[in-house]
């Protein structure tokens, strides 16, 4: 695995050397006086940059005011430690105040963590995500010692009957979630359609990633699903515009309706916001749907 940064400017070198210190800092505190051995001994055996800007093909489109985010797999040497509520919510918040704050960052970084032995689980099942981080990722920090096992390479037959299973899952379900949402959205159930609108996204990103690369991360962060998704096919970019305000606050009253829709009492969204985002998940829905058929059609 290549650990250069060269290729990138030294703005995004300093900003992936803060997001690595971000992450022990925050790893470390969130271990401090855990009794457990092996929370004890918990460690970050790798941190690797993957995506878009590991391969070099990063995006800075200030006119359409899309910007590639920073990819981070976090390797850790126990299961549990990976968990990202109970351990990474910590770093993820420092995260997010470093782009939105400080602006250490001036781009979101999403960080997916997983054990060791998970990983090299997910390589011998040959996982084309975690075989293509092999090939394209830059390593921030590795630990010595912890390799990674030599990945497999599926049968494309097995590759593709695995895709298809995802696919005639989790459309037909996105699918479901829309026709539910429109539903409460007449009834002017406006928080609860938020919601199940975000569950729609949530969905087609899956769909998508679960067809492409067999692997979708265990997250309800949709800007998380976003990112992935469209650093994979860029025609995915053009279901959510960010041109405007509007359409910037349309999709962060998306992102935080899993939560705030269902619990938060000062939670607000408009019909008119909801009838845009039904547009855009309609068009986004069209996209996944083609692109996917595309794949599993090659």
């Amino acid at each position: 695995m290549e650990t250069s940064l060269d290729h990138l400017p030294e703005r995004k070198q300093r900003e992936l050397g803060e997001i690595r210190r971000i992450l022990f800092e925050e790893f470390e505190d969130t271990i401090a006086g855990r009794n457990a051995p092996h929370r004890k001994a918990g460690r970050i055996l790798k941190v690797i940059l993957y995506g878009s800007h590991a391969r070099g093909d990063w995006v800075e489109d200030p006119v359409g005011g899309y910007f590639s985010d920073y990819d981070v797999l976090v390797v850790v040497n126990h299961e549990e430690l990976a968990d990202p509520i109970e351990y990474w919510s910590k770093a993820e918040d420092h995260l997010l105040r470093a782009h939105t704050i400080s602006k250490k960052l001036s781009v979101p970084a999403h960080i997916i963590t997983h054990s060791l032995t998970d990983v090299n689980k997910q390589l011998k099942k040959g996982r084309p995500f975690f075989r293509d981080i092999l090939r394209d990722g830059i390593a921030l920090y590795e630990a010595p010692d912890n390799p990674f096992d030599q990945p497999v390479t599926l049968p494309p037959d097995e590759a593709r009957a695995e895709a298809q299973k995802h696919f005639d899952k989790w459309f037909p379900s996105a699918t479901a979630f829309f026709s539910m949402a429109r539903h409460a959205l007449s009834e002017g159930n406006e928080n609860e359609a938020a919601f199940v609108l975000h569950q729609t996204t949530e969905r087609l990103y899956d769909c998508f990633l679960l067809v492409s690369t067999l692997y979708a991360p265990k997250s309800h962060k949709i800007n998380l699903l976003r990112s992935q998704c469209e650093q994979l096919d860029a025609r995915l970019i053009q279901a959510w515009p960010r041109d405007t305000k509007f359409t910037q606050r349309c999709f962060e009253l998306l992102r935080g309706a899993y939560v705030n829709a269902r619990y938060s009492e000062h939670y607000k969204i408009t019909a008119e916001e909801l009838e845009w985002i039904c547009e855009r998940i309609t068009i986004l829905q069209g996209l996944v749907k083609d692109i996917c058929q595309e794949r599993l059609g090659s």
